[in-house]
Parts: structure tokens; sequence; C-alpha cells
């Protein structure tokens, strides 16, 4: 039997390193206002080991006696130690607060299970006279997967064309699990070239924490008259929570199509023809780009022949 006034600050650091998860919160007010707030993963990985935390506060004007949790776990998630809770007392304006290690078996099925709790304590009325035992039943709901899920986003145009640049965003998302020594590596078809790096290497990624990173693709000068299919493929490894190496991968199709006469580049320029408009026209590009220095010479002629002339007076 364990007694333990500890403060819920402490609690909630120990609640921090619990491993693995998203921490849900299951909150009670029994009789006598004894307030049970249960810190537990939403969801957990098979053949793990998860904590689950408890912190039972005495906000009520009398003491409470054997107050008392029992677990009844399910076949899959078992108490690694003890399978109950047991305080003597927690006096009036007391808290109490514990951690419980519980582990996944390997052969569980994945879904939803539960880590069924049985409650109890005694109200002292006049901190003097016990009360009969009130009892509740709680039930932990715990999602278990089967693996850590990491995702591969990825963000291209719906199509490309030649002779022209094309940003390619790869977001890593981690799920269940902190992963380290992490490699990304963009393999483009051979007949495209990169401007940025192929390979990126990130020594963690933080659960839920998204990484992203960002190259431009750069299609070939020669024009072509059908469209097809260039694959980029997208492969990412790294090392997950109990030290195994594991890969990743997404295959991304682009459609290769000719260029139409007037295009919208995703950088805001504009191909007419053979001719490039960048998106911010400068003197420089004026003069190397003619199609941009029609339109930027017929602008400033429609300008002059607005403006007013001023005559003698």
């Amino acid at each position: 039997m364990r007694f333990l006034n500890i403060l819920p600050i402490f609690l909630m650091l120990m609640i921090a390193i619990i491993p693995s998860v998203d921490a849900a919160i299951i909150k009670l007010t029994m009789e006598g206002s004894m307030d049970i707030q249960i810190t537990h993963p939403d969801s957990a990985i098979i053949d793990r080991t998860i904590l689950i935390s408890f912190l039972v506060e005495n906000n009520g004007w009398e003491d409470k006696q054997d107050v008392i949790f029992v677990f009844s776990p399910d076949d899959v998630i078992i108490p690694i130690e003890d399978n109950e809770i047991q305080i003597d007392k927690i006096s009036a304006g007391g808290s109490y607060g514990e951690t419980i290690d519980f582990r996944i078996l390997s052969d569980a099925s994945p879904g939803s299970h539960f880590v069924n709790l049985e409650y109890s304590q005694v109200l002292l009325a006049n901190n003097e006279e016990p009360q009969p035992p009130t009892h509740a039943n709680i039930a932990i709901p715990i999602l278990l997967k089967k693996q850590p899920k990491v995702t591969i986003h990825t963000m291209t145009p719906e199509s490309l064309f030649t002779n022209a640049e094309f940003p390619f965003t790869v977001e890593i998302i981690s799920e269940d699990i902190d992963i380290n020594d992490v490699k990304l590596e963009i393999i483009p078809p051979k007949d495209i070239d990169f401007r940025g790096e192929t390979v990126h290497t990130f020594s963690s990624i933080q659960q839920n924490v998204p990484i992203s990173v960002t190259s431009r693709i750069i299609t070939p000068s020669q024009e072509i008259s059908t469209q097809y299919k260039v694959p980029f493929q997208v492969i990412v490894t790294y090392t997950d929570d109990v030290g195994q190496e594991k890969i990743d991968s997404k295959t991304v199709s682009l459609v290769m199509r000719p260029r139409t006469f007037m295009e919208l580049t995703m950088d805001g320029g504009i191909w007419i023809g053979d001719f490039f408009i960048a998106p911010y026209v400068s003197l420089g590009t004026i003069i190397g780009i003619p199609a941009g220095a029609i339109i930027s010479l017929a602008i400033r002629r429609k300008y002059y022949d607005k403006k007013p002339r001023r005559g003698k007076k």
C-alpha cells in the first residue's frame, strides 16, 4: 500500500513523458467533491508499453479514506506490475497521483479496446464517521494500431509542359510516434531535372509535426506533340520508436502535355507562344524578352498620350 501527496504539476510532468501517444483526459466528480482525472493515450501501437496516469483531488470539506482503483483490463492490455491503487486517506484539500505501466500484447487485434476500472471511496462525515462506500465503474478507451503510420503528402501542379519550371513539395507526417534518422529521396524520370536537392535528411521528426521540402521540376526544352505521364517516386526511410528501420514510398504520376499558345506559370509568369513574360518586369527583363518589351511599350505610350500638355500662358 502506497500513499503519496504530490502536486498536480508533477503529475503533468509525468504525463509529458508518455511515449508514442496522443493523450486524452477523463474527468469525474464523486461524492464529497472528490475529483478524478485520468490521462490515457487515445491510441497506441501493438506490442508497446503505455502509461495511464491518475490524479485524485479532495476538493470537499471532509476527509476520504480507503480510496481504491482496481483495474480489470481486457485480454491484451495488461498491467506490468500492480493492477490496483490503494490510498489509505486523502485529507480535505489533499491530492494523490500515480502512473501505471501497461503492456499491449503482440497478438492483440487492431481496433477499440477498453481498460475497465472500478473506483471506490469512503467519505468520513465530520472527518470522523465512515459512510457506506461509493462505487463507480470507468471504461478507458484505447484504439490499438498494428503499425505506426507515416504519411507522405505531395503538392504538385496538375500537369506539366515543356521548357518551364514547376514546384514539387513533399510533406512528411508521423501520426503515432517520433521517428529518427529520416531520409527523404525524390527520384524523377530520366528526362526531368530538378532544381534543388533530391535527397534530404532529418535527425528526427516529432509526432504530428509536419516537415516539408520544396524543389522545382525543370522540364525538357524540346516541344512535344502528344501528352504522356511522367512518374516521380518519393521514398522515406526512418528508424521507429523501437529501433527498427522502416521504409514508406509513394509514386506520383504527372501529365506532360504540349504547351498551348498562352500558359500561366505557378509563379505568375506568362508564356505567349515562344516568349515568356516574367512575373516581375524589370528593365533587364524587358530588353531580354520581346513579348515583355511590346507590352511595356504599349503601356508607356498609352500613359503619355493621356498626360495633358503644358501650354504657354
